[in-house]
């Protein structure tokens, strides 16, 4: 499983939506200074902004003022919220997926891999479920901190 692009750059946008929320105080974050500040095209976070907005992830505001906002805390939103959305299904192959038999020519049920495929997709998911975005939001400030720190230091 490789999560794309479009996985990678909505998770961040997230993220910097719930640091800018928390440590900031904005009450909404501009595509501009998202884009600016984890270095996106602003064309290219507006198209991933959609199904996250369609998905109620995030809401938005109009106007000078405006951009985007989480529809509901940090603390209740997880990664794998997020790549869901973006990404479809978090699984290694596509024959885990409930109602499909993409199996190649060989009969499903004596894939000698079925069941481990299973085991693999449900850590998967445990693991990126239990990723919130409040904590990555709280890493993405201490990195930011120990990188300023450290840019004074030079």
């Amino acid at each position: 499983m490789k999560v794309s692009t479009k996985g990678r750059y909505g998770l961040k946008a997230i993220v910097d939506i719930a640091y800018s929320m928390e440590k900031l105080r904005d009450k909404c974050v501009s595509v501009k200074s998202i884009a600016e500040r984890q270095g996106m095209s602003e064309n290219y976070l507006e198209q991933i902004m959609a199904p996250l907005k369609k998905a109620r992830i995030v809401h938005s505001i109009r106007g000078a003022n405006g951009g985007y906002y989480l529809a509901k805390p940090a603390e209740e939103l997880t990664a794998g919220d997020i790549l869901r959305i973006l990404e479809g299904p978090l699984v290694p192959v596509d024959c885990v997926i409930d109602g499909t038999s993409v199996c190649g020519a060989v009969d499903c049920a004596l894939c000698v891999m079925k069941d481990y495929w299973h085991m693999i997709t449900k850590k998967i998911n445990e693991i990126i479920d239990s990723i919130t975005i409040a904590e990555l939001a709280q890493d993405f400030d201490r990195l930011s901190k120990e990188k300023d720190s450290s840019q004074k230091g030079t």
